[in-house]
């Protein structure tokens, strides 16, 4: 049995008593016609009157009450909906003997009512609701948190997300400004002409990033298959087939470590724009700041914990080696020789291998050094080509990829590039990451039909993904991807 609690089975006591009066405790057919904001905003008036109420007026509310006091022969209630909290009164004159003492014995906090009478005003100044009829439309079985205490556990407010939003209206708000901000997302790139799509989840090769997949079985096809990853190698796919701006707002999944940043099932805006470039999709991401910005109705400048982070556009603009030197503090000649850079990271006590590459060894410096420094909105540009398996190699430095990464408030919110469109080259690439797999079990696999996709022809495109989880984080001063994603994954209980 779930429910065990002495309060929990005094509660299903009281669900069996009202079947025995003929009150239904889950009963249907309940309609909602008006919204606790919408009574606040239409009877606002009611204050404004000589005997302060109005009984032409005749309103039904529903909502779940939040307190509840009774006193003798009349009680006051909170009642909260979606869009707020109003009080009700009802008392044993306007509900009539017998239904006021089911509704002082068997209904309280936590349950679902209908109050249906008219708008007055208490001597404390406060619009009401004078109740004439109340209802039960849903028992709730089990009791609320105790209000001054709310929830203190952040694992139930994670493990039981329902209870959070019922004791936290902040989380909901959190929650419609997720909703909003993918609205205003999905609105900006159709008014510049991209084409929403949808891609496979389930691929026959793990790729477009580098990370660990979950693998799953298809009974039907008898083979494996991999959550993916990342939606970039179809999305290219299309733009070889013809489209020439595509999107597509969805969920990746990577096998990986969580923490403050990092949930195993997230989502991402990733967009692909043919005949254009990674410089081109840096103005366009600051476009799309702008729009969310103007309507959220934020200021440029956010506080986010004890940083204040000036989104004004255009971003600052760094490359990728100079961030090491001059943001890392990091002396160059240690940033191009693979010697002294592990023997650096040594010396910091960060051990890595010594036969990485000389860009995955500046990923390094990068990482832990440079990452955590960038707060105001930077676009890093010019890495490493050899940590940048899919991005197209500079003409004029072949070691250099153009590409771009978006950091905020030191972490990485974006990363775009110029798409690598010559096949022989994705072949050769393709077979370095399937090399590395002895000592990265992250890297790329080879996946030759998208070569064979990219031997069609791909015209110069240039493409990004958007981390929105971690945006949502930035624009709702959360710390924690958990607090931005209505179910988190979460680790089994003990």
């Amino acid at each position: 049995m779930i429910f065990k609690s002495e309060y929990e089975q005094q509660r299903i006591k009281k669900a069996q008593e009202l079947k025995k009066a003929g009150i239904l405790p889950y009963g249907t057919g309940f309609k909602k016609l008006m919204s606790n904001k919408a009574f606040l905003d239409k009877f606002s008036y009611v204050k404004d009157l000589e005997n302060k109420e109005d009984e032409s007026q005749k309103v039904s509310l529903i909502g779940r009450i939040k307190f509840l006091r009774v006193m003798g022969k009349a009680a006051f209630a909170k009642i909260e909906d979606d869009s707020g909290i109003v009080q009700i009164y009802f008392s044993k004159d306007s509900l009539g003997d017998e239904n006021f003492k089911i509704a002082k014995k068997l209904i309280e906090v936590g349950d679902i009512i209908e109050a249906f009478g008219y708008p007055f005003i208490t001597r404390t100044g406060e619009l009401t609701l004078h109740t004439q009829n109340l209802n039960l439309v849903t028992k709730a079985i089990t009791p609320l948190p105790e209000k001054y205490h709310g929830i203190q556990d952040q694992e139930i407010k994670y493990r039981q997300r329902y209870l959070d939003m019922i004791m936290n209206p902040n989380t909901r708000d959190i929650f419609r400004t997720r909703s909003k901000v993918i609205s205003l997302i999905r609105n900006f790139f159709e008014k510049h002409h991209f084409l929403e799509v949808e891609t496979p989840m389930m691929h026959p090769i793990p790729g477009g990033a580098n990370a660990r997949p979950f693998v799953t079985f298809h009974n039907a096809l008898n083979v494996e298959r991999f959550l993916r990853i990342a939606p970039e190698l179809y999305l290219k796919r299309l733009i070889v087939g013809g489209f020439e701006a595509v999107f597509e707002i969805n969920r990746n999944f990577r096998n990986e470590g969580m923490d403050a940043t990092h949930n195993p099932e997230f989502t991402m805006i990733e967009f692909y724009w043919a005949y254009h470039t990674y410089e081109d999709l840096m103005k366009l991401t600051e476009e799309l700041f702008d729009y969310i910005f103007e309507n959220l109705s934020l200021t440029k400048k956010l506080e986010y914990g004890d940083m204040v982070i000036d989104f004004s556009t255009p971003f600052k603009r760094v490359k990728y080696l100079d961030a090491i030197t001059q943001i890392g503090g990091i002396d160059k000649e240690i940033v191009n020789s693979k010697e002294k850079i592990i023997n650096f990271l040594k010396e910091n006590s960060i051990e890595v291998e010594d036969n990485l590459s000389l860009g995955d060894l500046q990923a390094e410096l990068f990482d832990n050094f440079v990452e955590e420094k960038l707060i105001n909105p930077t676009f890093v540009t010019d890495f490493p080509i050899d940590i940048s398996p899919l991005a197209r190699r500079s003409d004029e430095d072949p070691n250099i990829a153009q590409r771009f990464e978006l950091f905020i408030a030191g972490k990485e919110i974006a990363n775009g590039f110029n798409e690598l469109n010559d096949p022989l080259d994705q072949y050769e690439r393709f077979k370095a990451q399937v090399a590395k797999k002895d000592v990265d079990d992250e890297a790329m696999h080879m996946d030759e039909d998208f070569v064979r996709a990219l031997g069609y022809g791909m015209p110069p495109t240039a493409g990004e993904g958007i981390g929105i989880d971690r945006l949502i984080m930035l624009l709702t001063n959360q710390h924690t991807i958990k607090d931005v994603i209505l179910f988190p994954a979460m680790r089994p209980k003990k």
